[in-house]
C-alpha cells in the first residue's frame, strides 16, 4: 500500500486558509494536483480559487475558538477521504504588556494558537495511523523559540505548541506519521495588520514594551523579508521528504534569533552545572 507520501494526488486540510500563509500554501498544493479542505471565516476570500480548481478545494466555515464546530468539520472532512497533510496554520498576536491584557484575550489566544491545534492533531492522529502514515505542519514561528515583549500570550500559545508537537512526534514515529514545526520569521503575509493591541498603560509607555509597540505600529513591508510564495513551497516540498525535520526555521531572521537564544541558553545551563548535581542524595 503506497504511503500518503507517495499518492499522486494527496488531501490537505488546512485552516487559516482565507490569506497570509495559509491561502499560500492552498494555491501552491492545488497548482500541483493536490486536494485541499481549507477552513476559513470568510468563505469568499476563496472563491477566484474555487472558481479555478473546482471540486479539488473544498471551503468549510471554521472558528476555532468553538470546539465543537472544529469536531463538527474535522469529521465531515474525514468522512470525505483519508486525509494525507494537516496544516495548523491559523493564528493572530495580541501586542500589548501581560498587565494589560484582558482575561478574554489571554484566552482567545491560547485556544487559537493551542487548544484548536491540539484538538486538530488529535482528530486526525488515529486516521492517520490506520491509512498507515500521515504528516501534521504545526505553523509556529521563531516566536516559538525566543521571548519578546508584548508578545507575552501569542509566545505562551506557540512555545506550548512546540512542546505538544515534540511529544507527539515521538508518541507515533512508529506510525509513520511525521510532525514538523514550521518557524518562520518576518513574513509579508499582511500579520501586523491583523495584529490587535492592548489598551495602553502609562506605566509601560516609555519602557521596552512601549518601544515595541510603537515599532510594530509604524512598520511597513520592508521589515518583513520573507517571502510567503516561497515559504509555501518550502513547506510542500518537506512534505515529500520521507524524514521531515522536526523543526523548520525560515527566514535568516528566524535563523539568527533561534540561534543567539539557544546559544544565551546553552551558556546559561552550564553556568548551572554544579549547582544542578549538589541537589542530589549524598551517597
Amino acid at each position: 500500500m503506497p504511503t500518503p507520501s507517495d499518492r499522486a494526488v494527496r488531501h490537505w486540510f488546512v485552516t487559516g486558509a482565507s490569506g497570509g500563509l495559509g491561502r499560500h500554501l492552498t494555491e501552491h498544493a492545488l497548482r500541483r494536483g493536490d486536494r485541499v479542505t481549507a477552513t476559513v471565516r470568510r468563505p469568499a476570500a476563496l472563491e477566484d480559487l474555487r472558481e479555478t480548481y473546482g471540486d479539488r478545494l473544498t471551503v468549510e466555515i471554521l472558528d476555532l475558538t468553538r470546539p465543537a464546530d472544529v469536531d463538527e468539520v474535522v469529521g465531515r472532512t474525514l468522512r470525505s477521504g483519508p486525509v494525507d497533510i494537516v496544516v495548523n496554520n491559523a493564528g493572530y498576536a495580541v501586542v500589548g504588556a501581560a498587565e494589560e491584557m484582558t482575561v478574554e484575550q489571554v484566552r482567545d489566544q491560547i485556544e487559537v494558537l493551542l487548544l484548536a491545534p491540539m484538538l486538530i492533531t488529535r482528530a486526525f492522529l488515529k486516521p492517520m495511523r490506520e491509512q498507515g502514515g500521515g504528516r501534521i505542519i504545526q505553523i509556529s514561528s521563531m516566536g516559538g523559540q525566543i521571548g519578546a515583549p508584548t508578545h507575552s500570550s501569542y509566545h505562551a500559545g506557540k512555545w506550548g505548541l512546540e512542546g505538544f508537537t515534540e511529544s507527539v512526534s515521538r508518541e507515533v514515529s512508529d506510525f509513520n506519521i511525521h510532525l514538523t514545526l514550521v518557524e518562520p520569521g518576518a513574513t509579508r503575509t499582511g500579520f501586523a495588520s491583523a495584529l490587535r493591541y492592548t489598551t495602553e498603560t502609562a506605566a509601560y509607555r516609555h519602557n521596552a514594551v512601549g518601544r515595541t509597540r510603537r515599532y510594530l505600529e509604524t512598520a511597513d513591508d520592508s521589515v518583513f523579508t520573507g517571502d510567503p510564495a516561497k515559504l509555501a513551497a518550502a513547506v510542500y516540498d518537506t512534505t515529500r521528504h520521507p524524514n521531515p525535520p522536526l523543526r523548520l526555521a525560515l527566514g535568516s531572521d528566524t535563523y539568527d534569533a533561534i540561534h543567539t537564544a539557544l546559544t544565551e541558553r546553552l551558556t546559561a545551563l552550564e553556568t548551572q552545572k554544579d549547582l544542578a548535581a549538589s541537589v542530589a542524595f549524598n551517597r
